[in-house]
């Protein structure tokens, strides 16, 4: 599946799983939200979506007469899971995730979060509660499948991959036509990067992503993203002469990306920042704030 697929319109891409595509379609969702149905005679559903009528009724469409025995939540972006509850109404299947919106923060994130300095919070469904809380590789087993629960946190602090024989479910930690926003304190570059390395210890051929085409080969593509973080690192360290905010660094480096897009650049920035603080790389002149002037030590 390398062109878009229809919206709303289950689109077979293995034995026993369709994809559902969103009506939600963004500069930041690129075609939309890819929502999943797993199974044969019974189904599971990773990723129900944003909250719009049209996309629920196409899911309950696409599943028609089964029951559903599983709603899997990758992360609680309002692009994959408020979907999850009226799914669940209609449904009476369970919701399962790592946790809530707070949950799965690193510390400096959580102190962060709690200081109101650091910005961030875009697109946070702050109203999701799964009824199951899965922990780091927790198998959950339904009709003629088998998921493991892999704590990715990075994008988001809740976010999980469902490993799925050779496959995985990678919602919007491993994306093919873009890399992932990290914006904190809900998203963390540390971790990011250390979730990266998880998961090439796992030998996944394909990876079905929260947007765009499936990603064909795993193994490249988080090497490739590892690559690009690294050298996006090395741009900063390179740019930081003299006392910049992540503002400032972002329009020394993002020469070639639009206006609408600078922002979530600057958040990208920011994670970069906070990352070579806790390495001990770089200092804020005075409280770290998202407004805050770095120094390289």
């Amino acid at each position: 599946m390398s062109e878009m697929p229809p919206v709303g319109t289950a689109v077979p891409l293995a034995e026993g799983l369709v994809s559902v595509l969103a009506p939600n379609a963004s500069p930041m969702t690129y075609w939309g939200t890819n929502s999943y149905i797993l199974g044969h005679e019974s189904v599971a559903i990773i990723d129900p979506g944003p909250a719009h009528p049209d996309h629920l009724q196409a899911l309950l469409h696409a599943i028609g007469t089964r029951p559903v025995s599983h709603i899997f939540v990758t992360h609680s972006h309002l692009d994959h899971s408020p979907l999850a509850k009226p799914l669940a109404d209609k449904t009476n299947a369970p919701i399962l995730a790592y946790g809530d919106s707070t949950t799965g923060r690193s510390n400096i994130m959580s102190e962060l979060a709690k200081t109101g300095l650091i910005g961030g919070g875009e697109g946070v469904d702050h109203d999701f509660r799964p009824d199951i809380c899965l922990k780091d590789g927790e198998t959950i087993s339904g009709d003629g499948w088998r998921l493991t629960a892999t704590h990715t946190p990075g994008h988001f602090g809740n976010h999980l991959t469902y490993l799925w024989g050779e496959d995985a479910f990678t919602g919007d930690h491993l994306m093919g036509w873009a890399t992932s926003l990290v914006s904190p304190p809900d998203g963390d570059l540390t971790d990011f990067m250390a979730s990266c390395r998880k998961l090439l210890k796992y030998p996944i051929k394909q990876g079905f992503c929260g947007h765009g085409a499936p990603i064909e080969n795993v193994q490249n593509r988080l090497n490739t993203l590892i690559s690009h973080r690294e050298g996006r690192e090395q741009d900063i360290r390179a740019a930081l002469t003299e006392p910049m905010t992540a503002q400032d660094l972002t329009a020394l480096i993002y020469t070639d990306v639009g206006p609408q897009l600078l922002p979530m650049a600057e958040r990208n920035v920011l994670a970069h920042l906070i990352d070579l603080l806790g390495r001990k790389l770089v200092a804020p002149e005075g409280p770290l704030s998202a407004y805050s002037k770095f120094l390289p030590i």
